[in-house]
């Protein structure tokens, strides 16, 4: 099982295994991980689930496609490396992601 890191914007860090196939969004729900609400449930329809994904970890997530992107424009404090957790889906890929939540969701 992968594991992702979640790490609070004052630099708490919580280790969790994720199973392939969720999302980041799900497995932080699942574990009650605060600073991410998800208060449309992983539609892409909000922006409560937005995390800054670890720079080395870039290219395995891939860009935002356009909706997410849109989404985005709702966020505070997007980054050049923010993504929502809604739309990373994990595989043993991204075992050691590690993601921030922005202080503003906190």
């Amino acid at each position: 099982m992968p594991t992702i890191t979640y790490i609070d914007h004052d630099g708490t860090e919580r280790p969790i295994e994720a199973k392939n196939g969720e999302t980041v969004m799900e497995t932080a729900i699942k574990n009650s991980v605060p600073g991410i609400d998800a208060d449309c449930g992983g539609a892409c329809a909000c922006a409560t689930c937005h995390v800054y994904v670890e720079e080395s970890f870039m290219d395995k997530v891939g860009q935002p496609e356009e909706m997410e992107q849109s989404m985005l424009d709702f966020a505070e404090n997007v980054q050049a490396n923010s993504r929502l957790s809604c739309q990373i889906q994990i595989s043993d890929e991204l075992d050691g992601l590690r993601v921030t939540t922005p202080e503003s969701q906190h």
